[in-house]
């Protein structure tokens, strides 16, 4: 195995590799079952060394270097490998958490690999593209999602926030990325209110009156006071999507505790951060609190989350489960990040059909319970994305018609 071989493998395995790189790579595991044979030998090994953390910093140059150490003797690894199985366990392989995000957060794509299978040998039966299963691209309109929102002033005028363009007005500006609502109280017994509505395909950040901070996913919309009542309780809603808060502490407010309302649910709140998802085509709101302490209330039913606790409100029962959880999986979308442990399919493609504003069709159903565990950038286009999850072999092939995906 020569140098440019190596430097292939490496490049593949740290997604550095570009196009060129990646049909060189296909090029020459199509020439032998013994080169499927040693790359399957290799991502093997890789694969173990970052359970045991000898990957930690995801370094091109290190991963050569211990390709290099590892397949020093790539004959008689070849030769080897065909007597192993190299299947993996059910589990989905968990990856690295915060401390291994700060290598990865600028990577394309790090890896979704289906659970189970990825490594098996018969992944390496087919070549990585599989020419009786080319794409069908069709007009593809499908857009990378991007900052933009629409601002519903008090008396009903709307202002379309796009990257790049600013805004201002009374005691709120924007840059077309973000919108920042300058400091202020009223003493007026009645409060005017703005609405931000994210579309999909859309992203949002905005920081309210009192310092609170608020990132907006795609398909959500925030009600909010232009200024709170000085003394009284801060109150906002999110009327449905997803939005993550770092709340201004009470403390700095004389005591005014923070409140946030959905469909059915009164979160309150001292100064924590927390993420809340009130999508409205689900039949549950998960809050996820990162920092502090906040108490739930559904009417008939209370609850008090501390750090890594999620809460789920069932709506079909008005029931409250409490779990335990990383935190960093549910909220990882704001950094710019998609991260998904163990989700299936169906659950992956309804995320992303939000942020790249598209619309998902299964023609095989069964593919909708495959689970899967990776991380992706947000930044990515579809196409590289779609492509990455046909490689794991569970799908046959994809296409995109505008809009529209079909997965087969």
């Amino acid at each position: 195995m020569n140098a440019h071989i190596l430097k292939l493998i490496s490049a593949y395995t740290t997604n550095e590799i570009s196009k060129k790189q990646f049909n060189d790579l296909q090029q020459w595991l199509n020439e032998s079952v013994e080169n499927k044979q040693m790359f399957a030998n290799y991502l093997h090994f890789y694969k173990k060394s970052r359970r045991i953390g000898l990957a930690e910093n995801l370094d091109s140059d290190k991963a050569w270097n211990t390709i290099l150490v590892k397949l020093k003797e790539p004959l008689q690894l070849a030769a080897a490998a065909k007597k192993q199985d190299f299947k993996e366990p059910s589990k989905p392989i968990p990856l690295r958490r915060k401390a291994w995000f700060k290598y990865t957060a600028a990577a394309v794509v790090v890896g979704i690999l289906a659970s189970g299978y990825f490594l098996r040998d018969n992944f390496f039966k087919s070549p990585i593209y599989d020419n009786n299963n080319t794409p069908i691209i069709v007009n593809n309109n499908i857009q990378t999602g991007t900052d933009k929102a629409t601002l519903t002033l008090s008396d009903g005028s709307e202002v379309a926030l796009e990257k790049g363009q600013k805004y201002v007005a009374n005691n709120l500006s924007s840059n077309g990325e973000e919108i920042i609502y300058e400091e202020a109280s009223t003493t007026k017994p009645e409060i005017t209110y703005n609405y931000l509505t994210i579309p999909r395909g859309g992203q949002f950040h905005i920081i309210l009156s009192d310092g609170t901070e608020v990132w907006l996913n795609s398909e959500s919309q925030l009600k909010y006071p232009v200024a709170f009542i000085n003394g009284e309780s801060r109150q906002v809603e999110l009327v449905y999507g997803e939005a993550y808060f770092d709340v201004s502490p009470s403390t700095e407010h004389n005591g005014a505790i923070f409140k946030v309302l959905t469909k059915m649910q009164e979160v309150e709140v001292l100064g924590t951060e927390f993420n809340i998802k009130a999508y409205s085509d689900e039949n549950s709101i998960y809050t996820t609190l990162v920092e502090g302490k906040v108490v739930l209330d559904i009417g008939v039913e209370k609850e008090t989350l501390k750090p890594n606790q999620q809460s789920i409100v069932h709506l079909n029962n008005k029931s409250i489960s409490v779990i335990s959880i990383d935190v960093y999986d549910e909220i990882s979308w704001k950094n710019g990040i998609f991260s998904f442990k163990s989700k299936s399919l169906k659950d992956i493609m309804k995320v992303l059909s939000r942020w790249y504003d598209t619309e998902v069709v299964f023609l095989n159903k069964d593919l909708e319970n495959v689970k899967f565990i990776g991380v992706l950038s947000k930044k990515q286009n579809i196409e590289d994305i779609l492509l990455t999850i046909k490689n794991t072999n569970f799908i046959n092939a994809y296409e995109i018609h505008k809009n529209t995906i079909i997965l087969k």
